[in-house]
């Protein structure tokens, strides 16, 4: 039986433009899959409508393709699988590996707000959120391809955990690892600030029979303050009408030697040749400045 095709995926959520960090994240997870030869998607992450700003969705396809992504397949947008996501959640139900939970904050204060062991719930509540049962004892290792041996200890460090919270919507657990299983993604290159998330749904995966994809968690790129780029205020976005300067920084953060190509074309090409995964920080990666594309030099 032949192999199945690599398969990346780069999954943005729709809460602005296209942004410096998620650009290192793009280029990252983009060059890893085209050099196994693989396929390369495109998937927007929307469960949470709450912070999703109307037309940024369309705004980060297009900077994407102004930056030389084409993506293979339809892009896949999470909002319009509701209905799969809940059979997935009625199937846990069924079997006993999820549960109805009815805690709320001051109920799990005395446990640092993790869900450990009989419910603590003190009364019942209109809208309870439902959460995957970690079973005593559940310790989980994997091994990322830039950070090395990972480890966790699920059932003490983050407990059960939540599949579709309390206020409807459904958790970022639960969704990434069905659409990972439906898309066959074999590759996960994304930022590590979602390291802490990957033991988590590899347990996930487990308990639905999926199979586990390689990690690579890369670097995030940070402000001044040491604050993750897209949390901050002063978060510039790429600039689709002139984007080698971004893709150039994008390339300096993942630890790579200068290229200067003046076409998104030429420098992606050039990049799949002289990309070195050993160069890749392990660390996340400061900028001096936030005056894009100026703040490039201090990377």
């Amino acid at each position: 039986m032949a192999a199945p095709i690599a398969r990346g995926r780069f999954a943005p959520s729709p809460t602005g433009p296209l942004h410096m960090g998620s650009l290192v994240a793009a280029l990252g997870s983009w060059i890893m899959a085209r050099r196994a030869r693989g396929e390369w998607r495109v998937r927007i992450e929307d469960v949470d409508r709450l912070r999703e700003v109307d037309g940024a969705a369309d705004a980060q396809l297009a900077t994407l393709r102004a930056l030389g992504f084409v993506a293979d397949g339809a892009v896949l947008v999470q909002s319009t699988r509701n209905a799969r996501y809940a059979a997935v959640l009625d199937t846990l139900l069924a079997r006993g590996e999820a549960f109805v939970c009815h805690c709320s904050r001051t109920d799990l204060s005395a446990t640092g707000g993790l869900h450990v062991g009989p419910c603590r719930a003190r009364a019942r509540r209109p809208d309870p959120a439902i959460r995957l049962r970690v079973p005593s004892g559940t310790r989980i290792g994997f091994d990322d391809a830039i950070r090395g041996p990972q480890e966790q200890q699920v059932d003490t460090e983050v407990g059960d955990f939540v599949l579709r919270r309390a206020d409807g919507f459904w958790a970022y657990q639960l969704a990434v690892v069905v659409d990972d299983g439906d898309q066959g993604i074999t590759d996960v290159v994304r930022g590590a600030d979602l390291l802490d998330s990957t033991a988590r749904q590899i347990l996930l995966q487990r308990v639905l029979g999926l199979p586990t994809p390689r990690y690579a968690h890369l670097p995030l790129l940070l402000d001044s303050t040491g604050r993750k780029l897209s949390k901050s205020a002063d978060a510039p976005p790429v600039d689709a009408r002139d984007p080698m300067p971004a893709l150039q920084f994008a390339w300096r953060v993942l630890g790579q030697q200068p290229l200067e190509d003046r076409t998104p074309g030429d420098f992606l090409l050039r990049a799949l040749d002289g990309f070195r995964l050993d160069r890749v920080p392990r660390q996340d990666v400061t900028i001096a400045a936030m005056h894009y594309p100026s703040h490039a030099r201090d990377a």
